[in-house]
Parts: C-alpha cells; sequence; structure tokens
C-alpha cells in the first residue's frame, strides 16, 4: 500500500491538480488559496488540504465559473452556516449564462456556416481578397443581407 506524503512541493501540488506552478501562485496571490507554510529555504509546502481545494477550484474553473463565483463557493463549499439556497443562487446565475453563450454560439456557427457555403459556391479558387467571407466578418447583423 502507497502512503500519500503529507507535504505537498508546489510543483507536485500543480502536478497532481492539473494546472501550472504559475497558476497555483496566482490564487495564492489573489487569496483564493491560502498563503503556503515556508520551509526554512523559503520553499512553499502544500497540505493534501490545500490539494482538495485546488482541485475543487480547477473543476469550479472547468465549469466556467467567474473567480468571484469560485471564491465564494469555496467559501461556501467548507461553511456549516450558511444556506444551501446561497450554492444554487451562485450555480442558477452560472447556468443562465452558460445558456446564454450557447444561444450566442448557435447563431455564430449559423453566420459562418452559411459564409462557408457562399464562398464554396461563389468565389472559392479565386483571389482571397475577394471572399465572400469577408463581407460576412465585416457586417455587423449576421441576418443582414447584402
Amino acid at each position: 500500500m502507497r502512503v500519500e506524503p503529507q507535504a505537498l512541493s508546489i510543483g507536485e501540488l500543480a502536478r497532481r491538480a492539473g494546472m501550472k506552478t504559475s497558476r497555483v501562485r496566482y490564487y495564492e496571490e489573489i487569496g483564493l488559496i491560502p498563503s503556503a507554510v515556508r520551509t526554512a529555504s523559503d520553499q512553499r509546502i502544500y497540505t493534501v488540504s490545500d490539494l482538495k481545494l485546488l482541485t475543487f477550484i480547477k473543476r469550479c474553473r472547468d465549469f466556467g465559473f467567474s473567480l468571484e463565483q469560485t471564491r465564494e463557493l469555496a467559501q461556501l463549499s467548507t461553511s456549516a452556516t450558511e444556506e444551501c439556497a446561497d450554492v444554487a443562487e451562485i450555480a442558477k446565475i452560472h447556468l443562465a449564462e452558460v445558456k446564454r453563450k450557447i444561444a450566442e454560439l448557435k447563431e455564430l456557427s449559423g453566420a459562418l456556416e452559411g459564409f462557408v457555403a457562399e464562398c464554396d459556391a461563389v468565389c472559392c479558387g479565386g483571389p482571397s481578397r475577394d471572399c465572400v467571407v469577408f463581407d460576412g466578418i465585416s457586417i455587423n447583423d449576421p441576418d443582414q443581407t447584402r
């Protein structure tokens, strides 16, 4: 049976959390994770608890939560006095934003499909400066016709 070390270097912590050491330092600098204990030679030392927190933070960021939402969720994840409804509210707000972005991406996808189809039909094979894709990109309203 393998025993996990109690003290982790910043490199080991970053590797196990799936991020770069610069990101760990940044999260520490902005107070998202607590300041590391330092050795006599000034090396940062982290614990398994720090790894769990950092992994949680990474997952929040993977889900697209903002740094401030991530900070709130991290605080709520250890609170015995705050309400679950506070967590749900943050998740609901973020879900609405994700749905809005998906709708925007669907519009962009449709517009790009149109640009590509028009290029294939009209100008593909000619000089790049004459490509109809440029016309489509230059229009402010994707629904606007030429």
